[in-house]
Parts: C-alpha cells; sequence; structure tokens
C-alpha cells in the first residue's frame, strides 16, 4: 500500500544492533504483470555489507517492463502496439448482491466500455456485507485494484455502480487514474451519440444534473452577495461561480425542452387528425430495433452492433393492404439500472411512446439474459406509466436459436412473434399481427401529410 499511495519505487529497511551498528538489510518492489498474479516481491535479509544493488538501475528496469507489460497484443501480428493509458479501463463492481450477477453486469460494463471505444484490461469482482461509503471498497482491496491497473496500464478505472460525490472524490486522491462510474459511461456514450439539436440538449441537461452535486466544496459564508448596504463581502468563489453557471445552463435548456415537447405535441396532434396511427418499438439496447425499422420500412436508420448506437426518434410510415398505413417510430434504447439523469432528461423523447396505439417490445431473443433484460424494459416502462399501452413481444434474432432454444422461448414468451431483423424472415407475421392489434379509423386520410 505505502508502494503505491506513496508513489515510491520500492522499500528498504536496514536493521540495527543494541549499539546502533547496522546489522541486515532487505527490501521490497512491485512486480510487472506474472503468471502467479504477484503484485509485490519482498526480498531475502542479507548482511548489509553485501548489498550489491544498485536502486536507480532496478527502478528503470522495472518500469521498462510495466511498460513493457502494460501495451496491449495485436491479434494480427502477435506484436505489442501502441496505445495510449487513457484508452485502457479496468472494470470493477463492489455489491452485496451474488459474485455471478455481479459477473453478468461487469460483461455488460464491458459492452459499454467497448461501444465507447475503450480496450478492457480486466476486472475485480468484490461481494461486501456492507459498501465502504468513504471508499466503496477497503484499502486493503483498494491496493491490490492500483496493482492491478498498474500492472495492466490502465488510465481509467470504471466502477459498475454509482459512486456517491464524498466516493468520488476519495478515490480521485488516492490514485492518479480516472475514477467513473456507470452512470458516468454511460452519458459518455449518449453525448458521442447524439446528433440531433434535441437529442445534444437532453444529453446535456443528464450530465449537468449528474455533475451539480459533485461540484463540492461549497462554502455558505461565500455564496452569492449583493453590492450595497450589508451585501459588501468576499463575493462569490470559483465554485459558486460554476454552481451557478450551471444552474443557469440547466434553467434555459429546460425551456428549450419544454419548446421542443411542445413541437412534438404539435405534430401528434397533427397525425391523430389525420387519422395514422403510431406504433413505437421499445427495448433493450441492441436488441436490433432500429433494424427492424430498416426491414419494415425499406429504410437506412443507422443500425449497428453497438450499445445505444442511435438517440434520437426515428419515425417511419409502415404501408399496409387496402391503403392502410401507420407511423412507426423508433426510440432510444433501455437498460438495467437506467440513470435517472437521463430519463428525465429523455422524457421528451420519450413521451412519444405515451401517443403510441401500439408498443412492440423487441427482445434479444439470442441474448442469455433474455428473460432478464425484457424484465427491465418492463420495469422502465412501469415507472414511465405505459405498462396499460397494448404491447406485442418481437423476438428478433430468432436465426441464432436451435430447435431446443427455440421451443424454451416459445414457452416463455407465448404470443410472441419471432423475426430475423436482418434477414427478414418473420416479417409478414409481424406485420400481420400489427395490423390485427390496431383500431383502424374509417375516416383515416393515408395521404395526409405527417412528419
Amino acid at each position: 500500500m505505502d508502494l503505491l499511495f506513496l508513489r515510491l519505487d520500492s522499500i528498504a529497511a536496514l536493521t540495527v544492533d543494541n549499539a546502533g551498528a547496522p546489522v541486515l538489510f532487505h527490501f521490497a518492489h512491485l512486480l510487472p504483470a506474472n503468471p502467479a498474479n504477484k503484485p509485490y516481491e519482498v526480498e531475502p535479509f542479507m548482511p548489509w555489507d553485501r548489498v550489491d544493488l544498485d536502486c536507480t538501475a532496478m527502478a528503470l528496469a522495472l518500469e521498462n517492463e510495466l511498460g513493457r507489460a502494460a501495451l496491449p497484443v495485436s491479434t494480427r501480428s502477435g506484436q505489442p502496439v501502441a496505445q495510449a493509458a487513457h484508452d485502457r479501463a479496468l472494470l470493477v463492481s463492489v455489491s452485496t448482491k451474488p459474485r455471478e450477477e455481479q459477473e453478468r453486469s461487469l460483461t455488460e460494463l464491458a459492452e459499454l466500455a467497448r461501444t465507447a471505444d475503450l480496450d478492457v484490461t480486466g476486472s475485480i469482482v468484490q461481494r461486501v456485507a456492507q459498501l465502504n461509503p468513504k471508499f466503496i471498497m477497503g484499502k486493503g482491496k483498494l491496493a491490490d485494484l492500483e496493482i492491478q491497473a498498474l500492472q495492466a496500464g490502465a488510465g481509467i478505472i470504471i466502477f459498475d455502480q454509482e459512486l456517491s460525490p464524498t466516493q468520488q472524490r476519495n478515490l480521485a486522491n488516492l490514485t492518479e487514474r480516472k475514477v467513473i462510474d456507470r452512470t458516468q459511461l454511460i452519458l459518455d456514450i449518449f453525448a458521442r451519440h447524439a446528433t440531433t439539436a434535441a437529442g445534444k440538449l437532453q444529453v446535456e441537461m443528464a450530465q449537468l444534473k449528474y455533475t451539480l452535486p459533485r461540484l463540492v466544496g461549497k462554502n455558505k459564508a461565500l455564496s452569492r452577495l449583493m453590492g450595497g448596504i450589508g451585501g459588501r463581502g468576499p463575493g462569490e468563489t470559483k465554485l459558486e461561480l460554476d454552481r451557478r453557471k450551471t444552474r443557469d445552463r440547466m434553467a434555459r435548456i429546460r425551456q428549450d425542452l419544454k419548446k421542443l415537447q411542445q413541437h412534438r405535441a404539435s405534430l401528434r396532434a397533427r397525425r391523430a387528425k389525420a387519422g395514422l396511427p403510431l406504433a413505437a418499438l421499445v427495448g433493450y439496447t441492441n436488441a436490433g430495433k432500429s433494424t427492424l425499422l430498416n426491414s419494415l420500412t425499406s429504410s437506412d436508420v443507422l443500425a449497428a452492433n453497438k450499445l445505444f448506437a442511435t438517440l434520437d426518434p426515428t419515425t417511419r410510415r409502415l404501408r399496409f393492404p387496402e391503403e392502410r398505413e401507420l407511423i412507426l417510430s423508433d426510440t432510444v434504447g433501455f437498460i438495467r439500472h437506467l440513470p435517472e439523469e437521463l430519463i428525465e432528461a429523455f422524457r421528451a423523447t420519450l413521451e412519444e411512446l405515451n401517443a403510441a396505439d401500439l408498443l412492440l417490445h423487441v427482445a434479444d431473443a439470442s441474448h442469455p439474459e433474455v428473460e432478464e433484460q425484457t424484465q427491465a424494459v418492463d420495469e422502465i416502462l412501469r415507472q414511465l406509466e405505459l405498462q396499460d399501452i397494448p404491447r406485442v413481444v418481437v423476438l428478433n434474432k430468432w436465426d441464432m436459436l436451435d430447435e431446443d432454444a427455440q421451443i424454451v422461448a416459445r414457452r416463455l414468451y407465448p404470443g410472441a412473434i419471432p423475426v430475423s431483423a436482418l434477414r427478414g424472415q418473420g416479417l409478414d407475421a409481424l406485420a400481420a399481427a400489427i395490423a390485427s392489434r390496431i383500431d383502424w379509423k374509417k375516416d383515416a386520410h393515408p395521404s395526409a401529410s405527417c412528419e
């Protein structure tokens, strides 16, 4: 722990006798990555007058070895490739939940890190009876975490649990590495993928709401003071200025989001006046909603094998025989433990679901945790008070299941429609299911203009 947290290359001790004369010498130093996963080496005692050690040369050799071990290996050439430490991350889970559940959650966190273009170098799982309110984990485990990050050359440590402002500040003081949590990682991904002005506003609002309570060190005695009698004083601190700027910016964004809500409400009213029903695609992120939208409507919406590849809502017309058509909307994907800041910020987007006549719950049937994912989507829909809207479960990626798995899936989700959005299989059955669940208006005007 001293080697790590005091930033020492090595620690040495010299014993003396009762007269104060030197007797024995021994020392310890950290180790680079090794097959035995030893974090450090304690050398044996040796007579002080037989010590033949060049500490400077040893420290340089260790640092060079740590640098080489930290470089990732190219899958093509087998040779180390250069990569900055800030692009490599170590994942950590500290929870009271069972270890198996933590490991499943870390697998998803690794996918989030990959979406953020990070290289995951390893992970640490610790099950505790109670979370440490100061550091979230014990200081001894923190030393192991720091050693593993050092050996792997990781510049970022990502916690699967949301860190309190105190925990984040204390961890940042102990390590030179960047410490973030799951919420920050998701916010970063959203910021990268937001393309429209509305999407950027909503992401910025979520980031500000997350950041505001983490602007620490507020001194109430130095709060905003006005000029004049009784108002003279030291004025605002830099922290108070930051807090006030953040609140002012949030107020402006709320006004812009309110205008966005009004605009979308106007569009929904136009659709309702035109008699066009609305079906909305919902589901876990990366379940294939955008691919399904493209297959059903012959569109070219961005669809990638990444979490949260698309954020902004997309609407397309879906035409049926007998001159019938409806609006099909693709919304942002859901995820377990979706940050409250994001739900609140994206409420303007998710309000599209309130006007939906039908929800198409798209699930990745090939995913090993499909049950947990569908339950997470159901829970978020309950939070948004959308549980009463008619719903059709769509089991996507059906072609990736063998016969036994398909039998199990049909038993788990009776009445669900199996499809393969990528291959275009099962789309006719899905279209028929949509048409049968929609209350078509007799006075609908299919040719009405609608965005």
